[in-house]
């Protein structure tokens, strides 16, 4: 482990650098692994551990690459560590989703295209349509969210708020909303943002993810409050 974690550094160093910029495709792992003083087994491992990581790209026949190393494919596997957090964990996921999405949104009201809020005008007719199926439920508010985050152009927000709202934490909030006869009401939030973002209004649009977010996390907590500590 020592010895791929060296590897792992030394690669890395390579990267930030400028020495190995995106796109460039790493020297052959015998050269490689005589240039950085390191034995090829080493080297091999690193190099796994770097493309499971999306640093890397290995391409069979070809050669390793260095990947865009755009906020996307890095912080992809983001969502998959969520999906496996414990309860207790999910909530501060959720306090960091309040930390965040609420300023993102104002940030959209600015950027957001025409065509961005014709998309999610479409987006709440088919929520409002599958009021009562969690699995189109959740498709759709997935959708909403990833328009509205996405128009701000910071892709880097936009894949750690993807992340964050991972569907597991979706679909528990919109079991309970359907349970607790309460899913009109979040729909109805996703329509008050919806307005604030066409009105072009920062603060509001703010407010309105706020307050929409604190409903599912109060939802959460309750859905949480009554499973198995085990479920």
């Amino acid at each position: 482990m020592a010895l791929t974690d060296d590897a792992i550094a030394k690669i890395r160093s390579m990267i930030q650098s400028g020495e190995l910029p995106p796109g460039a495709r790493l020297p052959p792992e015998p050269q490689l692994a005589a240039q950085m003083g390191l034995s090829r087994s080493g080297v091999r491992e690193a190099v796994k551990v770097l493309e499971s990581a999306r640093v890397l790209d290995v391409r069979r026949g070809d050669g390793t690459y260095v990947t865009s190393l755009a906020p996307r494919l890095l912080l992809e596997g983001l969502g998959v560590a969520v999906e496996l957090l414990r309860d207790d964990t999910l909530l501060e996921v959720m306090e960091v989703r309040r930390m965040l999405e609420p300023v993102a949104t104002g940030l959209a009201a600015l950027r957001m295209t025409d065509a961005d809020l014709d998309e999610l005008s479409r987006i709440l007719e088919e929520m409002r349509a599958a009021a009562d199926d969690a699995e189109k439920l959740i498709r759709f508010d997935t959708a909403f969210h990833h328009t509205v985050v996405a128009a701000t152009g910071n892709e880097t927000l936009t894949s750690l708020l993807d992340g964050l709202s991972s569907r597991t934490v979706r679909a528990r909030v919109w079991r309970g909303l359907i349970e607790g006869n309460s899913a009109h009401q979040t729909i109805d939030e996703h329509h008050a943002i919806y307005l604030a973002l066409r009105a072009r209004d920062q603060l509001l649009a703010q407010a309105s993810a706020l307050m929409h977010v604190n409903t599912s996390e109060a939802w959460l907590r309750r859905v949480l409050a009554v499973e198995p500590a085990d479920a």
